[in-house]
């Protein structure tokens, strides 16, 4: 019980804060998706999008990883629920493209899962705040 209170609880400490934390969640969430969710279903030139597997995992697990990650994980830090853990394999996708895929790429395309890594970083470390399903799941245990 009291893994599940540390996973949960979030406070930014006011309102004002809290209210900026909901609508970063959001604003990422919804840039997750859109981008690299939405390419997940998309099928250009008869193809899927390649999903590179660096960690040479079964190519199966591999794609339900990264689909999980782009389209799934999104709609969970949007609500605010369970969001520390669901961001747990989105951040070890984005961690893994700026580490292992992209590390002898220019800066600029190393830019992207960088920024993802980090900001997702963040949420973990903060949580979802007052404004979530998280919040409200706590204050009914």
């Amino acid at each position: 019980m009291e893994i599940i209170k540390l996973l949960l609880y979030s406070d930014a400490g006011s309102d004002i804060n809290n209210i900026a934390l909901l609508v970063f969640r959001i604003l990422i969430a919804v840039e997750l998706f859109r981008v690299h969710g939405m390419k997940k279903f998309r099928v250009e030139n008869g193809e899927r999008e390649h999903v590179p597997n660096p960690l040479h995992l079964p190519e199966k697990l591999n794609g339900l990883v990264a689909t999980f990650s782009d389209t799934v994980v999104p709609f969970f830090i949007i609500l605010g629920l369970g969001t520390r853990l669901f961001i747990l394999p989105t951040i070890g996708v984005t961690a893994v493209g700026y580490f292992v895929v992209h590390r002898k790429d220019s800066l600029e395309v190393r830019d992207v899962p960088y920024i993802y890594t980090v900001t997702l970083l963040f949420l973990l470390a903060l949580g979802s705040g007052t404004y979530s399903l998280d919040h409200y799941i706590l204050n009914l245990l």
